[in-house]
């Protein structure tokens, strides 16, 4: 949307925000692994969970907080899940967001908490506390603070993920901020991923969870790196309404202003996932386009992207585009492939039925080489498209979860 504009920033970029990021030894030494974040004010919330049927302890607790509508702070930590924990996990959640209230004197109906990491193992809560008390003597506003928080929530990220938009809503200047983690166990809905997102817009609960389930579907739910759904997936919004626009309490041109730049927010930060999935090497755009409904298009397109065959040819930098249209055509979409197209880049490999000779190949092992590419398939049989944002599949993928847990 025109006046929508992506900046650099994160988690503190909107006022009335702070974060910070701590090293607990929840699971490793001498790295961040507790973030928090706080508001000076309780916040207008929403937020989107995992559809796993088994839930980790923090989804479980965090789905009544939110109900409310209302949050004011956020504590997470990396390197347990605190999943598949039972009755004593759901008590550690609690008591989690209780004494955090406590140290940082709000209603404790009014925080969340966010765990990642290994599944099936007690989360350490004499150590997440203590990490939780030293994040509340280091909070800030600066871009150094969110930062250090971005790397707090990390597991098998090899970097942290911050994205920052701006958007004029009724003569006033709204921010959008936010982080996330993710890299292996991605797949909708959502991803192996905890999100947060900050905002300075005056908007009510309901539409602000209207906006986040708009944004999601057009960015964390078309996002794929291996096929797996974790346990864990959480994304929060909380908005401090510090910008001063009127509240936005229902559908027009003030709720598409501000839905353009949380979209904005979310792509960038899906996107930054999919770069960073575990071992990967290729970041990949699959866009199935010309079919006859939205819903052959993300369904073919989800089956290129999750591929193991099509995932690893891209790897090993092959423009093996029988495997793409193969994974189209078991997707469950209506295909002919005599009317359908296949390209790298726009260089096309199958074509009608008439396949790529060595002339065509060279100009797409050229493609291959690339660090990013787009893999577009045209299926010639109306006009509905999806993309689907996802990775290669490599060796070291292989290797990162062969030995996560030991």
């Amino acid at each position: 949307m025109a006046g929508c504009r992506k900046v650099k920033g994160g988690v503190c970029s909107a006022k009335g925000f702070r974060a910070a990021g701590v090293a607990a030894e929840i699971k490793y030494k001498g790295r961040n692994d507790v973030a928090l974040i706080v508001a000076d004010e309780p916040c207008s919330a929403a937020a989107v969970f995992t559809t796993n049927k088994v839930a980790a302890a923090p989804v479980v607790y965090d789905r009544s907080v939110v109900k409310g509508g209302r949050v004011q702070a956020i504590l997470a930590n990396s390197g347990c899940a605190n999943a598949c924990t039972g009755e004593q996990g759901l008590e550690d959640a609690r008591l989690s967001a209780l004494v955090t209230a406590g140290e940082l004197g709000l209603d404790p109906h009014h925080v969340l908490v966010a765990s990642t990491g290994v599944i099936g193992r007690r989360l350490p809560v004499d150590r997440l506390l203590a990490g939780m008390k030293s994040a509340t003597k280091a909070l800030g506003r600066t871009g150094a603070h969110g930062l250090a928080a971005a790397k707090a929530i990390m597991t098998t990220d090899t970097r942290p993920k911050e994205a920052c938009a701006t958007v004029t809503i009724g003569g006033k200047k709204v921010t959008v901020g936010g982080m996330s983690k993710g890299s292996g166990m991605i797949e909708p809905n959502m991803a192996t991923m905890l999100g947060f997102l900050t905002t300075d817009a005056a908007i009510s609960p309901r539409m602000l969870k209207r906006a986040l389930q708009l944004a999601v579907g057009r960015s964390f739910n078309r996002l794929v790196v291996d096929g797996d759904e974790s346990t864990n997936d959480s994304l929060f919004v909380l908005a401090s309404g510090k910008a001063g626009n009127r509240v936005i309490d229902a559908p027009g041109k003030d709720f598409d202003a501000f839905r353009a730049a949380l979209e904005t927010v979310c792509v960038s930060l899906a996107r930054q996932m999919a770069t960073d999935g575990e071992g990967a090497t290729k970041f990949v755009t699959v866009t199935v386009k010309g079919a006859k409904t939205e819903r052959d298009a993300e369904r073919a397109a989800r089956a290129v992207a999750k591929s193991p065959l099509a995932k690893t040819s891209w790897f090993g930098k092959d423009p093996n585009w029988g495997r793409v249209l193969a994974a189209v055509g078991y997707s469950g979409a209506e295909v002919v492939d005599m009317k359908s197209e296949v390209f790298y880049d726009g260089v096309w490999a199958f074509r009608f039925g008439k396949v790529a000779d060595e002339k065509q190949l060279a100009r797409l092992a050229k493609v291959m080489q690339k660090d990013a590419f787009s893999v577009v398939v045209d299926l010639h049989l109306g006009s509905a498209e999806s993309t689907i944002y996802t990775c290669d599949l490599s060796l070291d993928y292989v290797h990162i979860n062969a030995d996560y847990t030991t």
